[in-house]
């Protein structure tokens, strides 16, 4: 039985027109898998009332979605801090889109027990089940019994007060994580593969791991995970192995083109979000990626990939890509050496081993350890 080839890919954005050209860079790394599952950012409506709490994001065109199917994105986590963000009509124009065009999701509904309700896809006679959660709040977007939102893990703040994107986020409420590995082991019943798919961690930080992350992920493998991936932070993060599963600690940006995080537009809250965070995580925005404006080493990215083999082996690694200006990413090329240093290098920063990497063919493969 040949191996089953699943690549992974971070936060998607695709809220200017036309959304093939963004993805058209790494569109065939994408069509060359078995499956492809991304992270869907933000609702795709027409509709909806803007809902407050986090800096609200705009509703991207839900004709923007078929571009996932045409670049060969068959499944995406919507568990996020901004998939509510035009409330429950934002979350049920999304899913009707997602389910009119194949693509398999998991993380929101409009109840708590669909947002918990695992997406499972097949291939090659096998199945795959994803879940997804969101870490980070708002609240506001969590999925309750008789309300729309997200699929969560709660995450207790330092100061005691609700969960929010930019708190000092540290340790996760033992009911939820609870609550995460009962779904995980249901789950696993009904596939054959699980990933697991977390929205967590601290934005526009190199490197730096939040206290609850490690433990989280890790919780997630012991309760039956074979995959953890991780987004939001919106710059990749260092990769570990437990009980020899992968856990991709932060995928960064798949691919994210939005103005909603420029300075220069009217909407006040999120002009002054753009400003804000210059100061709370130390950088300026590169002139060079208006559609883009993140963290001058986001530049640097990459898709998980995992070769799942017939007799059950998985075999995890990456494929280095990098974004060409304005916000468009591309295989890395000739930078693929230095953006594998990178990910190896600031997983070390961050208290994890250094990876094992062996040359792969056109990725980087890694041995557990």
């Amino acid at each position: 039985m040949d191996a089953i080839d699943i690549r992974l890919l971070g936060d998607i954005i695709l809220d200017v027109p036309d959304p093939d050209h963004w993805l058209s860079g790494i569109a065939p790394l994408l069509r060359a898998a078995d499956l492809v599952v991304g992270h869907l950012e933000v609702p795709h409506t027409r509709r909806g009332q803007e809902v407050a709490g986090d800096v609200p994001a705009p509703g991207a065109d839900p004709d923007h979605l078929a571009a996932l199917v045409r670049a060969g994105i068959g499944a995406v986590s919507l568990a996020g801090n901004h998939m509510a963000d035009c409330g429950p009509v934002g979350i049920a124009d999304t899913i009707a889109e997602l389910d009119r065009l194949g693509i398999a999701h998991g993380g929101a509904g409009m109840s708590l027990a669909e947002a918990r309700r695992p997406a499972l896809v097949e291939r090659d006679g096998r199945t795959i089940a994803l879940l997804s959660y969101n870490l980070v709040g708002t609240e506001l977007g969590w999925a309750r019994e008789d309300h729309a939102g997200c699929a969560y893990v709660r995450i207790e703040a330092s100061d005691g007060r609700a969960t929010r994107p930019q708190a000092d986020l540290v340790a996760a409420d033992p009911a939820s994580l609870a609550a995460m590995a009962a779904d995980i082991e249901a789950a696993r019943e009904a596939a054959d593969l699980v990933i697991v798919a977390l929205h967590k961690g601290i934005t526009h930080r190199p490197a730096e791991l939040a206290p609850y992350e490690r433990p989280v992920a890790q919780a997630a493998v012991e309760a039956g995970a074979d995959v953890v991936v991780g987004h939001h932070a919106h710059i990749v993060r260092g990769i570990e192995f437990h009980r020899g599963k992968p856990i991709f600690h932060g995928l960064g940006n798949g691919v994210v083109v939005t103005h909603a995080l420029s300075p220069a537009q009217d909407h006040p809250a999120r002009a002054q979000w753009a400003e804000r965070r210059k100061t709370m995580f130390g950088f300026e925005p590169d002139p060079a990626y208006p559609l883009a404006p993140f963290h001058p080493e986001a530049v640097n990215g990459m898709i998980g990939r995992i070769l799942w083999h017939g007799d059950g082996r998985i075999e995890a690694g990456f494929i280095p890509v990098w974004s060409e200006p304005p916000g468009r990413p591309v295989p890395a090329g000739e930078r693929s050496g230095a953006i594998a240093d990178y990910v190896d290098a600031i997983g070390v920063r961050a208290g994890l081993a250094p990876l094992r990497r062996r040359a792969g063919r056109g990725w980087v493969a890694l041995d557990s350890v």
